[in-house]
């Protein structure tokens, strides 16, 4: 008798992937799936059909599972099928379940501490007390993934009902724009189109991140803060905030993930071009599809500490001119950011003290390297929250994002470092840290805003939150001499910016600023004031219009400047997002006080209204009206809208939209064929020469015929 041949391998993907918690992966959806997506930690099902009948009492059927070209002890799993098998968490066996003449069914299960990827199959059937084997590759992968509905699995969530939407949900909202116009953008992530995970793989061996070390998912997404920016490794998305995209894709016309991780496919190099919630977007996409808890999050006002000092330092000459350098940094200024999007992801950190684990921050935008390289992260949010700085990984960086203060310095030759202080301003970083609510999409309003500051850091103004930001001065040399500084300012004139209330885009906006003078004299004040419009990190582009002068307020007298900025003074100027920063300075002729402060916000513009004459039916097509009212004076030209969707045939549709007069509706028409029943859900992007960054979103319910 000769050993048995295999003919066929089945894992039945489908039924497999109901108990996983895999069955939204489209690969296990095709007419007849091949590839299993399956959890570790969790026994699956498979069939195997041999050439002759089995017979038990001579017959040996060995099964090797292997990851990676060289396996190791981590990266392979080696059993004999048997029917008397004692399953164990945290090792490999598998279990003969039945047997029909050339069937063989069994049950396989694999550690939970598996290292995650794409697994190969080879069986060797063997004749007891005979070296001759038959040896079988099986042609297809098997996907195993982080399971976080194991309770023994490092990312399990104990609250499972969240994991529909930190696994499970694949679209979202990204909260984009200064404090108080701050809106969400939608973003489709995508994470189970069947170009996801092979993407994903590529980039895992892009990033050559060892085999035996990808079940870590502290080691994993670390990685992945690294590899979705391009600056190390060949990563996925080539970062830019100029403003000049024409070689690629403007950050802002991206609808969502796929279509970025298919380009890095194809061309197996980095796609142009992302800015920090498009990495953001596409790090959700890749740790929901490993099966890594994952949210984005949205800080609004968040600084970039270049120094280390846990303070944000701006520099401006005796006159109170700002300067755009930093005298004392050699590696760059400190910045301040409209907003600055990232990921916290979800796990426990076995590798530190007890009441670190849940939310862990990554931030995949490449701004300063961490251990010699663009990656940063993973940061307890608990640690964060306490100033505790000494922990892996970054809490020093996150830390100052959110809680920093904001420092400002005059140039002054009789002060022994060359600058005075002139004021410092403890409320004014991280004003809000903002995060999709589980559950809820809205794709027209704010319902689904959640605000989660308070798990970053106390409540600004209570001891705990000055005591935890000192904690972490403690521990820094160099942020102590600058806290050192921070006393005994004591000044006789207040001066209030006031702030814009919202403006939109085509209208006119005047700013005011309101001094009073409290003291028995009166006093002389040097001011200037200016609008300048501004990238959304912080950038200056252009100044829109800038008044200087000095005048007298009497005292206990109020006096006010203000300047008034028509549409067209500012509509040549604008970049994009329509950010505008407002800058005032002021110094007082007797005493020498001085002031700064400065106020930012965005020109509104309209959001894409998308709706459908009909209900929708599965396989029926129909078509979806996208429109929205030209805000501006002048016609649009060149426009072009960018649709992605679930249940749509197709990844994403570009449809050119006509030219518009001013004040007009401009409208396409998009053909719709449902192809999956249930909630769908529908984001766009448009842009035209004279106006970009319109977005909109609708949500709708596919029926049965």
């Amino acid at each position: 008798m000769e050993p048995l041949k295999v003919d066929v391998v089945h894992f039945y993907p489908r039924e497999n992937a109901q108990a996983h918690n895999t069955i939204k992966y489209e690969v296990v959806n095709d007419e007849v799936p091949t590839i299993a997506v399956l959890r570790r930690g969790n026994p699956f099902n498979g069939v195997i059909r041999f050439d002759r009948p089995i017979v038990e009492e001579e017959d040996t059927v060995q099964l090797v599972f292997t990851l990676g070209d060289k396996p190791m002890h981590d990266t392979q799993g080696s059993m004999f099928l048997r029917r008397d098998v004692v399953s164990d968490k945290y090792s490999w066996s598998a279990k003969i379940t039945s047997v029909d003449d050339i069937h063989m069914n069994f049950e396989v299960s694999t550690p939970v501490t598996l290292p995650v990827g794409n697994w190969a199959l080879r069986v060797v059937t063997r004749l007891k007390g005979s070296p001759a084997r038959e040896i079988f590759d099986y042609e297809n992968d098997l996907y195993i993934l982080f399971n976080p509905w194991n309770p023994d699995d490092q990312t399990y969530m104990e609250e499972c009902e969240l994991l529909q939407e930190y696994v499970m949900n694949d679209v979202g909202k990204v909260w984009v724009g200064p404090i108080k116009t701050t809106r969400g953008k939608p973003w489709f992530y995508g994470q189970f189109d069947a170009v996801v995970l092979p993407s994903v793989m590529f980039m895992l061996d892009q990033a050559g991140i060892p085999f035996h070390q990808r079940g870590d998912p502290i080691k994993m997404s670390r990685v992945l803060s690294r590899i979705v920016n391009s600056n190390d490794d060949d990563g996925v998305l080539v970062g830019r905030w100029d403003g000049e995209y024409e070689d690629g894709t403007a950050p802002a016309d991206w609808t969502g993930s796929v279509d970025i991780l298919a380009q890095y496919l194809e061309i197996q190099a980095p796609v142009m071009y992302g800015q920090c919630w498009v990495f953001a977007g596409v790090v959700t996409t890749v740790c929901r599809a490993l099966g890594l808890p994952s949210r984005v999050v949205s800080n609004l006002v968040s600084a970039h500490d270049a120094n280390s000092s846990l303070t944000v330092d701006k520099y401006y000459t005796e006159t109170m001119e700002e300067l755009d350098i930093d005298p004392n940094n050699p590696q760059g200024a400190d910045s301040i950011w409209n907003y600055h999007v990232w990921n916290d992801v979800w796990m426990a950190r076995p590798d530190l003290p007890p009441g670190y684990g849940g939310w862990q921050a990554i931030d995949a935008t490449p701004q300063e390297t961490s251990q010699g390289m663009y990656q940063c992260g993973p940061a307890p949010l608990e640690a964060i929250k306490q100033g505790v700085i000494g922990l892996s990984y970054d809490v020093e960086f996150m830390l100052a994002s959110v809680n920093a203060d904001l420092m400002r310095w005059r140039h002054d030759p009789q002060s022994e470092t060359g600058f005075s202080m002139v004021d410092t301003n403890n409320y004014h970083i991280g004003r809000m840290v903002l995060t999709k609510k589980p559950y809820v999409f809205d794709p027209l309003g704010d319902a689904d805003r959640d605000d989660i500051t308070v798990q970053y850091k106390h409540r600004e103004g209570t001891a705990s939150e000055r005591l935890a930001l000192m904690n972490g001065v403690r521990y820094s040399e160099r942020a102590k001499r600058y806290y050192a500084v921070a006393a005994n300012l004591s000044n006789d004139v207040s001066f209030k910016l006031r702030d814009i209330d919202t403006v939109t885009i085509g209208k006119e906006f005047r700013v005011i600023v309101d001094i009073d003078n409290n003291s028995d004299e009166g006093r002389n004040i040097k001011a200037a004031l200016s609008a300048t419009s501004v990238f959304y990190n912080g950038v200056k582009s252009d100044v829109v219009k800038k008044i200087e002068g000095k005048l007298f307020v009497g005292p206990h007298k109020h006096e006010e400047i203000s300047i008034h900025v028509q549409a067209d003074e500012y509509l040549p100027k604008l970049v994009e997002y329509c950010n505008m920063k407002i800058s005032a300075m002021a110094i007082v002729d007797e005493t020498k006080q001085s002031w700064a402060d400065d106020d930012d916000f965005q020109i509104l513009k309209p959001n894409i209204s998308i709706k459908f004459n009909e209900d929708l039916i599965i396989n029926q097509p129909t078509a979806a009206s996208l429109s929205f009212v030209n805000p501006l004076d002048r016609p649009l030209s060149g426009g072009e809208f960018r649709v992605t969707s679930s249940g749509v045939s197709g990844r994403s549709v570009r449809l050119a939209a006509p030219d518009v007069p001013p004040h007009e509706l401009v409208t396409v028409e998009l053909p719709v064929l449902p192809n999956k029943l249930g909630k769908i859900n529908i984001v766009a992007t448009y842009r035209s020469n004279e106006l970009k960054d319109i977005n909109g979103a609708a949500s709708v319910e596919v029926f049965e015929g």
